[in-house]
């Protein structure tokens, strides 16, 4: 069993790497990393890029290593015309409508001030119901490849943009599809510095947890597939990422009533009132405001500790 002394070292040596070794693209201050870098997860993060296997390793990948996902690339038009459908429907904009059952989208809730939506189709071992009544196609598809662990419709409106960050969790590499796209220089993601614009029927494969930010300075919109897919990690990677699933798992995000609801977007519905109450302190009463952040920001980082001596205590076990 690891001691104390142990696991604060690796957890700082872990925030370390992150902030200022990790790919090609840094962090303009300390600031920016704990604003968009999600601190509170680099420490089980960083156990998965220490196990993750070498074509997987990297910020911007080739989707040819990846064989199994090209069932996907050979059937990217029934999947665009089923998008399209959603599109012309408003289905990708119905979670952004005030007491829709979507509101509440743990991991994508701030894309949605920048004109971003989409709509789920799966979603770590949950298909949603509204996706299998309204895209069954698409649905089946994804069925035949199981290396997908979440999928999505994901829309970007002409002059929309989504602010450089990181992704909080490396449980999985981001998988994009080009639907219908500008095909255009001008629509383009940045991954740890370097551009990648799409294309219809091509794909863009990455690591999210590197910074990206993404821009439209096109006159059309951009219909993607995106999808999380297995992050190829050694043995005792899987064992890791078993319990960390777990947290992802819980944030299912439904699109209609019909579909399931996850307890963290459950937790976070309640907790949204709360939340922009607090928001408002940070105009009128700064100080209380940062009283509250950090207070939070503090319990947070407890529990993490104690989540990560969980884990050490298994792999201890194990190795």
């Amino acid at each position: 069993m690891p001691t104390l002394a142990v696991l604060v070292a690796f957890v700082t040596a872990s925030i370390v790497y992150v902030y200022r070794f990790r790919g090609e693209a840094r962090y303009e201050s300390l600031g920016e990393y704990f604003r968009k870098g999600w601190p509170i997860f680099t420490p089980l993060n960083c156990l998965l890029y220490m196990t993750t296997l070498r074509r997987g390793s990297k910020p911007i990948l080739d989707p040819a290593d990846f064989p199994e996902l090209d069932l996907l690339r050979q059937n990217w038009q029934t999947i665009r015309d089923e998008g399209m459908e959603l599109l012309r429907q408003d289905s990708l904009d119905a979670a952004k409508k005030p007491g829709s059952a979507g509101t509440y989208d743990v991991g994508f809730r701030t894309f949605f001030k920048y004109g971003w939506s989409r709509f789920y189709i799966k979603w770590y071992g949950y298909t949603h119901h509204s996706a299998q009544r309204l895209c069954p196609r698409t649905v089946e598809i994804l069925r035949k490849v199981p290396s997908v662990e979440g999928a999505m419709f994901a829309y970007l409106p002409e002059g929309g943009r989504l602010s450089r960050h990181a992704d909080p969790i490396a449980v999985s590499l981001r998988y994009h599809l080009g639907l219908a796209t500008p095909n255009s220089d001008a629509c383009f993601i940045n991954v740890d510095g370097r551009n990648q614009s799409w294309r219809d029927g091509e794909v863009l494969l990455f690591d999210e947890t590197y910074l990206h930010f993404v821009r439209n300075e096109s006159e059309s919109g951009r219909l993607i597939l995106m999808c999380d897919v297995k992050r190829p990690l050694n043995p005792l990677g899987r064992v890791v990422n078993f319990f960390y699933k777990g947290l992802t798992r819980a944030t299912v995000v439904p699109n209609t009533p019909e579909d399931r609801r996850g307890l963290a977007n459950r937790v976070f519905a309640g907790l949204a009132p709360v939340l922009a109450r607090s928001k408002a302190l940070k105009s009128t009463n700064r100080p209380i405001y940062r009283l509250v952040k950090w207070s939070v920001n503090i319990l947070l980082g407890v529990l993490l500790l104690v989540l990560a001596a969980a884990v050490g205590q298994v792999l201890g076990r194990l190795v």
